[in-house]
């Protein structure tokens, strides 16, 4: 109860102090874990830090000081605990007012690809191969404009951060995108997730969307792509016969420095030529 009396009395500290005390990792480690087991003594705390007792009694001065904990006496123990009031105030000053829709949007979009099965009994696709490179190298082939035209035919060019917008454009110098999305998810260079439709369709609360797992074993990685919440059966044919073609052209063009000596999407040409 007294915890709680402590908490509700605090008010937020000043921004600046919030700022530098989150700026340390050691810092927000030691918040995450009076988040999950609130009211621990420093000895605990220390117990879970490759730290002496001395450093880590600095680091809580910091977040006193930020009164982003509190720290309440029982007996001869004294408790640590969680004050959110300062981290609340942070996300109502500077996140809320500009960024809340769209990041609430992209946060609807992220668990849905992370959770196929909450779509709507709509088709999913998945596609995996093996390539002698580094995540790395397969993380450039993925995001570099210059690579995705040599083994794709098409220039994907985007920012690459959570919220912006890529687009698919064709390698003509046009600057003519004929398909693109929503950048959802960035996590160099292992895994990214987007949106994916055709150029001039509208935004939706559940779109198409695409994760590619760059997984590393060794001298390779495996490369997971995953298409979900396809609209409709002819579009699961249309990347059944698309994903593999452009996969196998990235992964020679990694293993060989060459791409394929034939543009192997144009065996399926009449499924794209059938779907236009």
């Amino acid at each position: 109860m007294q915890a709680i009396t402590c908490i509700m009395l605090a008010v937020a500290g000043d921004m600046d102090g919030v700022f530098k005390a989150l700026a340390d990792p050691t810092r927000r480690q030691l918040l995450d874990s009076l988040r999950q087991e609130d009211g621990q003594t420093l000895g605990r705390l220390c117990g879970r830090l490759a730290m002496t007792r001395q450093s880590v009694t600095q680091h809580l001065g910091i977040l006193l000081e930020a009164n982003l904990i509190s720290i309440v006496r029982h007996g001869r123990e004294r408790r640590h605990y969680l004050n959110p009031v300062p981290i609340h105030e942070l996300q109502q000053r500077w996140i809320a007012p500009f960024e809340q829709p769209r990041l609430h949007a992209l946060d609807t979009i992220r668990r849905h690809a992370e959770e196929p099965h909450m779509f709507t009994g709509k088709p999913t696709y998945v596609y995996v191969t093996y390539i002698h490179a580094t995540p790395e190298r397969v993380w450039e082939a993925l995001t570099d404009a210059d690579l995705t035209g040599a083994y794709w035919g098409h220039r994907n060019v985007s920012e690459w951060e959570p919220g912006s917008r890529w687009e698919h454009q064709r390698t003509d110098g046009s600057g003519i995108a004929d398909a693109g999305g929503v950048v959802v998810e960035v996590t160099p260079p292992t895994r990214l997730v987007m949106t994916f439709d055709d150029a001039d369709a509208e935004a939706t609360s559940n779109p198409s969307t695409v994760t590619f797992l760059v997984e590393p074993h060794h001298d390779i990685v495996r490369l997971t792509v995953t298409h979900v919440n396809l609209a409709t059966d002819k579009d699961v044919e249309l990347v059944s016969a698309g994903w593999p073609a452009v996969m196998a052209n990235l992964k020679s063009l990694l293993e060989t420095g060459q791409v394929l000596p034939q543009a192997p999407w144009e065996m399926h040409a009449e499924l794209r030529g059938a779907q236009q």
